[in-house]
Order: structure tokens, then C-alpha cells, then sequence
């Protein structure tokens, strides 16, 4: 398990390396972004991935592992819009960003390391494209949520989603890293 950690905490320097880039880059216009049109980055992304999986032509050049970042990182700014609202204009600097993003990622890897220690590692007799569809599988699930206007009567909730997508994502990037 302390494997899976290490891992796990070196997929996450590279998902946090490119969001704070991104914050030099462009500010947190993603502040503006309300939960459905993430949702709908996310999905892109996940849509993508499953192409790429299918296809054996490619026409751009970026493979999965640049998806799965985005996955993790447009997961990661929805937790953040689900506590702070979203606002009319980008209203946080990088410090804060990130420093919400850490706690998010913090919450979220505690839970895989609980679901984790209960599921065995399950994952890692999983296939890459499984856990693609499983992303795809709990972003159709999030749609239907937010088309309940947020509200579940028995599921967990959008949040838990999220946090399942990261992982799965990050998952998959483990994977991707060992050649499987």
C-alpha cells in the first residue's frame, strides 16, 4: 500500500505542477465555470480517452495521460466550485488556489486509501480502458444528479464523484506509467 501512496503522490506533483502553471498563465478564470459545464470538460476529456483507446489513428498529438491530467485538475477546481460558489469574476490568487487544491487532494487520496485498503488494490488487475469507462460511468451519473437540481435519494453525491473520478484517473496514470 505505501507503493500505491508514492504513486499516487507523484501523479499529483505532476496534475499540481501543471495547475499552478496554468494559474500564472490564466488566472482562476475557471472560477466562472459553473458545475455542469466542468462536468462537460470532464466528460471531453473522458470521451476522448475512450477514442484514443478505440482508434488506431490519432490525429492529435497528446495521448491519454494529458486527459487523465485535465480529468484530475477540472475534478479537482469542481470540488472547489462545490465549497465556494461560483463568482463572476476570478477572484483567487495562486496561494489560495493551490492551497485549496492540496486540501482537496488531501480528502480525496485519504478516501482511496480507505477504499483502497478495504478493496484489496482491486484496481491493479484492472485495464486502463475499464477505468475509463468507470469515469464515463460516474460523469453520466453527475449529469443526472445535476439535473436533479443536486439532490440524491439513496447515491452519494456529486462530491463523492469527483473524488471516485480522480482516483480512477489517477489509477489509470499509475498504470499508463508502468506500461500496462
Amino acid at each position: 500500500m505505501s507503493n500505491t501512496s508514492l504513486q499516487y503522490d507523484a501523479v499529483i506533483a505532476k496534475c499540481r505542477s501543471l495547475f499552478i502553471n496554468k494559474m500564472s498563465d490564466y488566472g482562476s478564470a475557471w472560477r466562472i465555470l459553473r458545475l455542469p459545464s466542468l462536468t462537460d470538460q470532464i466528460f471531453i476529456k473522458a470521451q476522448r480517452i475512450r477514442s484514443l483507446q478505440q482508434n488506431d489513428v490519432r490525429k492529435v498529438d497528446e495521448g491519454e495521460v494529458s486527459e487523465f491530467i485535465g480529468i484530475i485538475n477540472y475534478c479537482v477546481m469542481a470540488l472547489v466550485q462545490l465549497e465556494k460558489g461560483v463568482v463572476e469574476q476570478p477572484d483567487m490568487d495562486t496561494d489560495e488556489a493551490t492551497k485549496l487544491y492540496d486540501q482537496n487532494v488531501a480528502e480525496t487520496k485519504q478516501l482511496m486509501l480507505d477504499k483502497n485498503h478495504d478493496y484489496g488494490e482491486a484496481w491493479r488487475d484492472m485495464r486502463v480502458s475499464s477505468l475509463t469507462d468507470l469515469i464515463l460511468q460516474k460523469l453520466l451519473r453527475v449529469k443526472q444528479i445535476e439535473d436533479n437540481a443536486g439532490k440524491t435519494i439513496v447515491s452519494e453525491g456529486i462530491d463523492a464523484n469527483y473524488q471516485d473520478m480522480i482516483n480512477y484517473a489517477i489509477f489509470a496514470m499509475i498504470h499508463l506509467g508502468e506500461g500496462k
